[in-house]
């Protein structure tokens, strides 16, 4: 497992596109819009709070997750089954189901590395709140994270090629990232689509990650919605996801 875990790490670091798209784009993000002198006033429609210091850190923690769990996850192991890795790992003592925790191992990884340089970047550049519930914040974004991953793998089971997985990824991450609040603050949404946020997984962990931002525990209804989305999505993976 370490030497599986150590070949991946590699192949991941040599794909530039990998971190700059899941790490360095989040940050850099951050810093540009969080520079608008607006942001870094208090907004009523955020409790008094700025944006600079829960939303805009929330939604780039959401975007870096996203793209790692939607695109990079799809696309390694769906062009890995299609090459036949899966396959021929599957006729050794080395099971292919290493290469998929090894996967989700790495992504998770990537994942916590971004979310530290956002708040380390955010911090000294931006002068923006550290997370003041770091318990809370913690345990939302491993289950956040979680269920995520278990769609990216969701996504990789279905995908019919390693070309076709990171595309199904993106056309579903985007409206994801929408409803969540990425562009629209939920505040300001009408009624029925920020229902339909409420139920989308990327909408409850964004919600849960501000709410543990600003100090306070997220509502149980996120959390529920996060664990659904977990244990529905892992279920439907393991259901049909084919090693060749």
């Amino acid at each position: 497992m370490k030497k599986i875990l150590l070949v991946e790490t590699k192949l991941h670091l040599r794909e530039v596109g990998t971190v700059v798209f899941s790490i360095v784009l989040p940050v850099a993000l951050l810093l540009v819009i969080g520079s608008i002198p607006q942001l870094s006033e208090p907004n009523p429609a955020f409790g008094g709070e700025r944006m600079i210091d829960t939303h805009l850190p929330a939604m780039m923690t959401l975007l870096a997750l996203l793209t790692l769990a939607f695109t990079v996850l799809p696309a390694v192991l769906a062009t890995y089954r299609e090459q036949g890795v899966l396959r021929r790992m599957s006729t050794t003592p080395m099971h292919p189901g290493r290469m998929l925790a090894a996967q989700l191992v790495i992504n998770l990884v990537l994942g916590v590395a971004a979310i530290v340089l956002l708040v380390v970047a955010g911090r000294l550049v931006l002068g923006t709140a550290l997370p003041r519930l770091p318990v809370g914040f913690v345990l939302v974004f491993l289950l956040g994270a979680a269920a995520l991953l278990a769609m990216g793998l969701l996504i990789a089971a279905l995908a019919p090629s390693g070309k076709a997985a990171p595309l199904i990824g993106t056309s579903v991450m985007f409206p994801l990232m929408f409803v969540a609040g990425m562009w629209v603050p939920r505040e300001v949404m009408p009624d029925a689509l920020r229902a339909v946020g409420d139920y989308s997984v990327a909408g409850p962990f964004a919600q849960a990650l501000r709410a543990t931002w600003a100090g306070q525990w997220p509502e149980p209804a996120n959390l529920v919605v996060m664990g659904a989305g977990l244990v529905l999505c892992s279920a439907l993976a393991v259901r049909f996801f084919r090693w060749e």
